[in-house]
């Protein structure tokens, strides 16, 4: 067998997991993992952990990515197919039919990050430097798409690292939350280790390895309460994000064995990332995180109801494990073999903009 590489990042999980892998540390979400989960459970109390699709509203927090599109599909005359009688095509029917398209920007709302998100230009095999992602699957090759901008409308894939990895393993595990809003407020903060481990050791947190971890800053519940009209000047100025150039912080994801990284701001890390050096990456943590260790990172989740849930009942005590829960969360790929995040449909199976994404813990 050829590898794909013969160096790795320094500090990687490269191999570690298999020549071939492509689910970096979700290998250590084992049904071990999920059981631990489970025995969080004790008043079986649900929560929705997703914004609904057509927030934040507008394009402040990224001029590239726009709200959904949602449109009737067509009949065979071109007669929209919302409210349709079907009595017009077929004599004597009674059924009234809706059919909907999505056009979706793929990280505009609630979403996951894939493996085949970020990457880096590495050179893995002595060849030079080129588009590299976990575990050495290159860019053009695994990961595909048009460069030209005349070619942008053509389709894209991930042939490998996609999306579809996290269906497949099934996110149900342990999850722990850490309240950065409950000790930090509101105002924009870079949290980096020693705020970080000042946070958890007041509240008696403790990151497993195989835990899902979830970082609650309070920026996706301020952008609920702006009702789809972020105001451009103070959605840049709120909440904490963790501090992507702190080489202390990207060592404690490395040495705590965390499976996912979670939060309910823009990218999880403050961006912009502080002054780096001349060659660096404009986004280290998903660069540490996506890149060399293989931990998929989840973005604007809606975590408020449920951490202050968890701080009001006294679940994140000193000791007590009571800061952990149930994560149950079933991806369901949009189209096979996409980049970003996963779609869940609704129990009836329509695409809705209020409820198109659905993650759920469950608490005890």
């Amino acid at each position: 067998m050829t590898l794909r590489w013969t160096r790795r990042p320094e500090g990687s999980t490269w191999g570690d997991f298999g020549p071939d892998d492509e689910l970096g540390r979700l290998n250590l979400l084992t049904p071990e993992k999920v059981l631990q989960g489970v025995a969080e459970v004790r008043e079986g109390l649900t929560f929705c952990l997703s914004l609904p699709l057509d927030l934040p509203g507008g394009n402040v927090l990224n001029p590239r990515r726009h709200p959904p599109q949602i449109t009737p599909t067509r009949r065979a005359n071109g007669r929209p197919n919302m409210n349709f009688p079907v009595c017009e095509e077929v004599d004597g029917a009674t059924d009234v039919i809706c059919d909907d398209r999505a056009l979706i920007h793929l990280q505009y709302s609630t979403q996951w990050d894939s493996l085949a998100h970020v990457g880096s230009l590495f050179d893995a095999d002595g060849a030079g430097a080129a588009p590299t992602f976990y575990n050495g699957f290159r860019g053009g090759r695994d990961i595909v798409g048009p460069s030209a901008p005349e070619a942008a409308d053509q389709p894209s894939r991930a042939k490998r690292l996609g999306i579809e990895r996290l269906a497949e393993t099934g996110m149900q595990g342990r999850a722990v939350m850490i309240d950065l809003r409950a000790h930090l407020g509101d105002a924009r903060t870079r949290v980096g280790y020693d705020q970080l481990a000042r946070i958890l050791e007041a509240d008696g947190v403790v990151v497993e390895p195989g835990d899902m971890v979830c970082l609650h800053t309070g920026f996706a519940e301020r952008l609920i309460a702006m009702g789809g009209a972020p105001d451009p000047k103070l959605v840049h100025t709120l909440c904490a994000g963790l501090d992507g150039r702190d080489p202390r912080l990207l060592d404690w994801i490395t040495r705590t064995g965390l499976c996912a990284l979670i939060a309910d701001n823009y990218a999880v890390e403050t961006y912009p990332a502080g002054p780096g050096p001349a060659c660096c990456a404009t986004l280290p943590l998903h660069e540490h995180c996506l890149f060399k260790l293989g931990v998929n990172l989840g973005e604007l989740w809606h975590l408020t109801p449920l951490a202050d849930w968890l701080r009001a009942r006294g679940r994140h005590r000193r000791g007590s494990r009571e800061h952990a829960r149930l994560l149950k969360e079933k991806p369901v790929c949009t189209a096979p073999r996409r980049f970003e995040s996963a779609l869940l449909p609704t129990p009836s199976g329509k695409l809705d903009a209020r409820s198109i994404y659905r993650t759920r813990a469950r608490c005890a």
